[in-house]
């Protein structure tokens, strides 16, 4: 495709970012380059520099797009956790997104982005709030929010590599939902015995 003919499908930008998750989802991070981008949505070698300054820029990019449909997938899943079964829905829906976007979610968390990338950052700060929002619902009273809600997140963070990495068996949705679901709600009785006086 001519450079010219490119541009008739759409913006560069946009372009750019859609070659970039082809090529992530088809050969991993070790495949994604700007010039491999420019190849992939037909455009000039120098193209996607318009609107990247580096490989770091293009991965914050991606990043943020990434961040963004998690946000929409764990809102679909439940928007405001209360309950365990609440919460399971939730860290089901996480680590499902992971394991149907591996490639995307590894950019999103083992990549090296643009810390000053305010998309990205805007992005990640969603999540964030998503997931205080939760702790402050699910776990009435808690002292240490910020403390607890980091907790949440590498719970089911790691729940999720553990599953793309084969470390757990990920061999069916079901098996998924159970395995996460078990760990949900083992931190939940394990905060309700912390919080029941002893005799």
């Amino acid at each position: 495709m001519s450079q010219t003919g490119a541009y008739h499908h759409g913006d560069l930008r946009a372009a750019c970012l859609r070659a970039a998750r082809e090529l992530l989802e088809e050969d991993g991070s070790a495949g994604l380059s700007l010039r491999a981008v420019a190849r992939r949505a037909g455009v000039s070698a120098t193209a996607p520099y318009r609107h990247f300054a580096d490989r770091e820029a293009l991965v914050s990019a991606v990043a943020a797009q990434g961040y963004g449909e998690l946000a929409e997938s764990l809102a679909a899943a439940h928007p405001t956790p209360s309950s365990p079964d609440e919460l399971a829905a939730v860290a089901v829906a996480y680590v499902r997104f992971a394991l149907d976007h591996p490639a995307l979610f590894r950019a999103m968390f083992a990549e090296p982005c643009d810390p000053s990338d305010a998309e990205r950052a805007a992005a990640t700060a969603a999540i964030t709030e998503y997931v205080h929002g939760i702790v402050l619902g699910a776990f009435p009273g808690a002292g240490e929010t910020d403390a607890l809600a980091t907790t949440v997140w590498a719970l089911v963070h790691g729940l999720a590599f553990l599953h793309l990495d084969g470390k757990l068996d990920a061999s069916s949705p079901e098996v998924v939902a159970a395995q996460v679901g078990a760990s949900v709600h083992a931190l939940f009785a394990v905060s309700a015995s912390a919080g029941t006086p002893r005799a």
